[in-house]
């Protein structure tokens, strides 16, 4: 990848939780400006993880770069509090869709706008439902009755009344019907379109995630194991084979195959 113009970089950084467990071993990462770069990866390989590193949630969890370095804009932002990378511009939505139940939608956005001080809300709201229009239909009624595509899309409203300059997408996809992803994912190509908003999304649906960014990285037990366009990931055999289930007769593997994936991993021979 082009080294210039990135507005995030993760230099060779390492993470451990509880000052023992090394979970990142050495991940380097860029996120050009106005680009979505995706980060693939089973349960387990790291991802969530990079970016609490870049969002600073680690520190609550007992975990920390304790290597390496992430610049946002030029500035080192790995020793920074979450509240500060956030006043930065970087925004995540963690898995999970946290919605506070007992408000309803339209509070739920309004928190989002907390980080930019006195800044009105209306301008906020009115971006928020152009963009997830089915919000605005739903607006007054409690978070805690919403469906689970309904919140996925309040919470990244939310993030968005933040007005961030970089926003950090975990798992979008997770739970939702097919119907509600792919809404989920035009939206999100629409605001990096539209706003050339910078988009770093986590995803275990590689083919999703391949059909939006325009770059990835594969994490594989806390290391980048491959990276490139999309184009060129999506025509790789081991991603066919391995992330997007398929074989060279196009046919799905089966659980016996799959068992012997690491010792055919041809991109770590």
């Amino acid at each position: 990848m082009d080294t210039n113009g990135s507005i995030l970089k993760l230099n060779n950084i390492e993470v451990m939780y509880h000052e023992v467990i090394l979970v990142l071993k050495g991940v380097s990462l860029q996120v050009p400006a106005q680009s979505i770069v995706a980060v693939l990866g089973a349960n387990g390989a790291g991802k969530s993880t990079t970016l609490k590193a870049i969002s600073g949630l680690l520190k609550h969890e007992d975990g920390a770069v304790t290597d390496g370095s992430i610049e946002f804009m030029g500035q080192r932002i790995d020793r920074k509090h979450a509240e500060e990378i956030a006043r930065a511009g970087i925004v995540q939505v963690i898995e999970g869709r946290r919605v506070f139940e007992h408000l309803t939608v339209e509070q739920n956005l309004i928190v989002g706008a907390h980080l930019r001080g006195g800044a009105t809300v209306k301008p906020g709201l009115e971006r928020v439902y152009h963009y997830f229009p089915r919000l605005t239909q739903i607006r007054h009624r409690l978070a805690g009755f919403c469906s689970g595509g309904e919140q996925q899309m309040m919470v990244m409203g939310r993030a968005l009344m933040a007005s961030p300059k970089l926003l950090l997408l975990d798992e979008p996809s997770m739970g939702l019907a097919p119907l509600l992803i792919k809404e989920i994912f035009t939206i999100i190509t629409q605001l990096n379109q539209r706003e050339q908003l910078p988009i770093l999304v986590v995803e275990q649906n590689a083919k999703l995630a391949l059909t939006v960014a325009s770059y990835a990285y594969v994490l594989e037990t806390g290391r980048v194991v491959m990276d490139g366009n999309a184009d060129q990931l999506r025509d790789n055999q081991d991603i066919k084979e391995f992330y997007l289930g398929l074989t060279d007769l196009g046919t799905r593997k089966s659980f016996r195959d799959v068992k012997h994936y690491k010792r055919r991993k041809r991109w770590l021979t």
